[in-house]
């Protein structure tokens, strides 16, 4: 056999059965990724004599005598290829894990395929940009701009990375190989609740290259949580490495260590277990109520109420709501509920651990390195200085990796074996053990008056956070958001997060705020047609303004500053938007009905528990100047950012800030990039220690040539003092003859905190006959304070929107009366393609933060709340019947069409 990859030959072969995907990257083509290994994604696609193809399901042997071409090999030699550079210069991508493939398939393009993208791209999904972005690339537009120095902020600079990211050459996590690498399964539990009785491992020990079968008596029992926070506290220790008993269907029972992955799955399959199967429950509903099975034990101290296996509850209220509804006109009530959603990151979790020098290295795709080597210090009983966590380029993560559940593994058997260990997820597992968003049934009851007038706001929030507690706390807490949006001198918030046998939930983008905004949003639109009222003058007559107090739980004292009425801004400008394209909604027929709808929505900038951040800044003698920061970049553009943060401190251009981050070894602590933290803690961090440089320097300078400070300023390449300029390079070399190093570390944390505003606008049609939604057209304004970077602002609402379109329309989480998830695939799960998702309008309000770096605000989070409830309301609009539960497919749409009159309609825009 014969095999040429980008016109080199080669003389290994492949293994029986073996796919393309895998054999590429074991001759080193890492460009070569793995998303799906079903045909699902593309992010593997190769050419194949020059024709675009799915590697992993490729058999690798169909590649002999043909030439391969990767996406390595697709430039010239020096040079980018025309696709690569289009990707690279509009920007056309965000974490840059389906970039490869995306650039494998685009560039096989016929002209006819370009003028029919949906169609083109349907076998390539991204689950960041939204498509618009990719959309651009294609056709060649360019969004990529240059700064002038000291002038970066404002500019749509390009990311660090893009080149890396268009050529292949960027790293993600298990772009590397390792000699002597063992790489390790998990066997996964087939009950939803069970007590393991025994553990025959010997057949399994027995496999050949099997080299250790780990169960719970093997590892550390030591209880933690995955959960990432700075403050472990607020998530319950109700975890354990391995466990003897298992409470959902797909948790880990026994890991198996081996030369290869078939080997290790071999062993998996071979382990013998014998369980007794225990009571199971998945509705929390039914977990709450008298006689349920216990899913943890009664002693157990984390647990608020285990007899009715509740992790927390919240009862709070603020005036007298009994009072409130008392006086009101119209009340409406209704319950609303929301479903689990995966986060569907292309890059599955995985880790790679190691030892070197008697220290353990884990490498990882983690929202939080520095969090996830605490807790390794945690389990392993390991001092911080014999250990290093670090990440290379994270494959997307929307809080999908705001968890430790691959790290534990892997470090495990490194630590026991001294060999390099590799634990990579495969999409099922991703599914059916990874922690989705938590599903969440909300009762909404609201009080007006005739006015629209707001007297009585009551909330009743009941979240499943499944096996395990991780998440299950704060995202109960940050629903109140949704409740703090409006005045109402009388709220009442009552919540459960309640223990079931199903997967555990975790964090995903909105944490806690998209479920409840659903709810709450949806419900001030049935307000609004009992009220007979516009629905935007109902919010307009109830949001907050600047001067009111934030109130949701609490009326005390809090740490947001809430200066401007970014929020009226975001409703008005999608107002007018919509009335503005009223009349531009094409001739669909009779046979579908129109309608519109809006949401709004408040985010908060920053956790409400400590968010820190450490970011150290070097001006080196290669005069570049070095910004480490810990913060982990899987799209969310904070990399770009943080280098347009330091290049306007220090007056200079990005091409001269070198980026280190996220390596414990090589960076200062940081909580980790979630929650828009990265660009609001971190931001500030390097805002701060760039000053702190450039001010250095300057004094330097000043004292050299003898003229006050307040009289010199910094340029690119050296600084003006009065009449005189001292170049960078003069001032370092006498620096260093006296030993002085120009170099800074400065902190920041997650208070005080500011709001982010937005607000989304749908119209839609909805054929009468199938139930099919189309959106005639999208928008969503948002108050991003100063935007750092205008291209990624932009593409992080556009990615949050398509999110949420996937949130509301398409994907559909089933599990079954045994617990156990039936779709645990893309193909079937459902994330939208290209051709699901409109091109939706982003409006900026014109704003500035009072506490954000260079006065912004992050904006990656907050985007997706007000998706669903928009288009929901949209729909009651079209039809007149509301449709209370997620998500609105077809079938469910379709059911209900003919069931009764409509309902009066709102008033249209």
């Amino acid at each position: 056999m014969t095999y040429r990859v980008n016109g080199n030959t080669f003389d290994e072969e492949p293994a029986p059965g073996q796919c393309l995907r895998t054999f590429l990257r074991s001759l080193g083509h890492h460009g070569v990724k793995k998303g799906c290994d079903a045909g699902d994604c593309g992010a593997c696609t190769v050419w194949l004599d020059g024709a675009p193809v799915h590697s992993c399901i490729t058999p690798a042997f169909r590649a002999d005598g043909h030439e391969v071409t990767t996406i390595e090999g697709l430039g010239s030699p020096g040079g980018l290829h025309p696709v690569q550079r289009q990707f690279r210069d509009a920007p056309g991508f965000q974490c840059g894990f389906c970039t490869a493939g995306m650039i494998m398939t685009s560039a096989t393009f016929t002209e006819a395929q370009k003028a029919d993208l949906p169609r083109a791209l349907k076998g390539n999904l991204c689950r960041c940009t939204g498509y618009r972005a990719i959309e651009d690339a294609v056709r060649g537009l360019v969004g990529v701009e240059s700064a002038e120095p000291g002038k970066a902020v404002g500019r749509s600079v390009g990311a660090p990375a893009a080149d890396d990211v268009v050529t292949g050459r960027a790293e993600f996590t298990m772009d590397i190989r390792m000699d002597g690498m063992l790489h390790l399964k998990v066997l996964h539990s087939p009950h939803a609740h069970a007590r393991i009785l025994s553990i025959d491992k010997s057949a399994a020990l027995a496999v050949p290259g099997v080299h250790r079968v780990y169960t719970w008596k093997d590892v550390p029992r030591r209880a933690f949580t995955t959960a990432i926070h700075t403050d472990h506290l607020v998530d319950p220790d109700d975890t354990y490495i391995l466990d003897d008993t298992v409470r959902f269907a797909g948790q880990r029972v026994v890991a198996v260590l081996a030369d290869t992955p078939g080997a290790a799955e071999e062993g998996c399959r071979r382990v013998a277990v014998e369980y007794e199967v225990l009571p199971a429950v998945f509705d929390p509903e039914a977990a709450m109520a008298d006689g349920a099975p216990q899913i943890h034990g009664a002693d157990d101290p984390f647990v608020r109420d285990p007899v009715r296996n509740i992790l927390l509850e919240i009862h709070s209220h603020i005036g007298d709501v009994d009072a409130g509804f008392a006086e009101a006109d119209v009340i409406h009530e209704a319950t609303y509920s929301s479903p689990r959603v995966q986060h569907a990151h292309l890059e599955t979790h995985g880790s790679i651990a190691w030892m070197e020098d008697g220290r353990l290295n884990v490498r990882t795709s983690s929202q939080s390195p520095s969090i996830a080597k605490v807790k390794l210090a945690h389990l392993f009983a390991l001092r911080p200085d014999q250990l290093r966590v670090f990440c290379k380029r994270v494959g997307g993560g929307f809080g999908g990796k705001q968890e430790v559940i691959s790290e534990d593994l892997a470090a495990l058997g490194a630590l026991d074996t001294g060999l390099p260990v590799c634990f990579e997820y495969t999409r099922e597992e991703e599914f059916t053990t990874a922690s989705p968003r938590h599903p969440m049934t909300l009762t909404v009851k609201l009080g007006a008056k005739a006015d629209g007038t707001l007297t009585a706001f009551q909330v009743r929030n009941v979240s499943d956070t499944g096996a395990y507690g991780n998440h299950g706390g704060e995202t109960l807490f940050a629903g109140g958001a949704a409740v703090m949006i409006y005045r109402c001198p009388n709220k009442k918030y009552d919540a459960y997060s309640v223990y079931t046998n199903t997967v555990p939930s975790g964090a995903l983008r909105g944490y806690g705020m998209t479920q409840p905004a659903f709810a709450v949003e949806s419900a001030m639109h049935e307000l609004a047609l009992a009220l007979h009222m516009d629905p935007f003058e109902l919010r307009r007559r109830n949001i907050v303004r600047p001067g009111d107090p934030l109130v949701a739980m609490h009326d005390g004292p809090d740490d947001v500053m809430f200066t401007e009425d970014g929020l009226a801004k975001c409703v008005d400008l999608v107002d007018r938007a919509l009335a503005r394209t009223a009349d531009q909604d094409p001739h669909l027929g009779p046979d579908w009905l129109v309608g519109a709808g809006v949401a709004a929505s408040l985010h908060e900038t920053a956790p409400p528990t400590e968010h820190i951040s450490e970011a150290w800044v070097t001006l080196g003698d290669d005069l570049m100047y070095e910004v480490a920061v810990g913060t982990v970049e899987f799209g969310e553009g904070t990399s770009t950012a943080h280098v347009q943060i330091a290049a306007q401190q220090l007056g200079t251009t990005t091409s001269r800030i070198r980026l280190v981050q996220s390596d414990t070894d090589r960076t200062g602590f940081d909580t980790g990039a979630f929650a828009s933290a990265g660009l609001f803690v971190s931001g500030n961090a390097v805002l701060r220690a760039a000053g702190a440089v450039r001010d250095r320097i300057v004094e330097f300078a000043a004292a050299r040539t003898g003229i006050h400070p307040v009289m010199c300023s910094m340029d690119d390449d050296g600084v003006v003092c009065g009449d005189h300029r001292v170049s960078l390079a003069e001032l370092v070399a006498s620096a260093r003859a006296r030993g002085i190093r120009f170099t800074a570390a400065r902190k920041a944390y997650g208070s005080p905190r500011s709001a982010v505003s937005n607000a989304h606008g749908f119209r839609i049609a909805v054929h009468r006959v199938t139930g099919e939604i189309r959106v005639l057209h999208s928008v969503q304004a948002v108050d991003a304070g100063v935007l750092i970077n205008p291209a990624q602002v932009r593409g992080q609402v556009e990615g949050a929107v398509a999110q949420g379109i996937g949130f509301v329309l398409t994907e559909n989480f089933r599990i079954d009366e045994n617990g156990v998830m039936v779709n645990p695939n893309l193909r079937n799960y459902r994330i939208p393609t290209y051709a699901d998702v409109p091109r939706t309008e982003v409006l900026l309000v014109d704003s500035a933060d009072s506490v954000g770096p260079m006065r912004s605000k992050g904006m990656a989070e907050c985007s997706i709340n007000p998706v669903a409830p928009a288009l929901a309301n949209a729909l009651q609009d079209a039809t007149g019947i509301r449709y209370r539960s997620l998500p609105l497919t077809p079938d469910r749409i379709y059911s209900r069409l003919g069931e009764k009159q409509p309902l009066p309609k709102a008033s249209s825009t």
